[in-house]
């Protein structure tokens, strides 16, 4: 079974649209290694946290930052297709 991602984002901070980027980008990258993206608005505020499958792959709160897209897609490629080529995404992130 493929792998599903969620992005949970905080509606009063107006994330809708960066979660929304975010899944654009996952689902074009990723179009046959997963399942789905859901994008699941949040009861705590400032919250903004990618998991796949339920294990938090990336956590603005843990980091202080948000993820960069390359690195996100890094962290999705090793999860869910390790020898998937990512193109210029395969450059390290600094």
């Amino acid at each position: 079974m493929k792998p599903t991602i969620t992005i949970e984002y905080c509606p009063k901070c107006n994330w809708l649209l960066r979660a929304a980027y975010i899944a654009q980008e996952l689902l074009t990258t990723f179009e046959e290694d997963l399942d789905g993206i859901t994008l699941k608005p949040s009861e705590t505020a400032g919250r903004y946290a990618i998991s796949l499958n339920d294990v938090v792959l990336f956590d603005r709160k843990d980091q202080g930052r948000f993820p960069e897209i390359k690195e996100l897609k890094q962290l999705v490629r090793d999860k869910v297709n390790p020898d998937k080529n990512l193109g210029h995404s395969d450059a390290i992130v600094k």
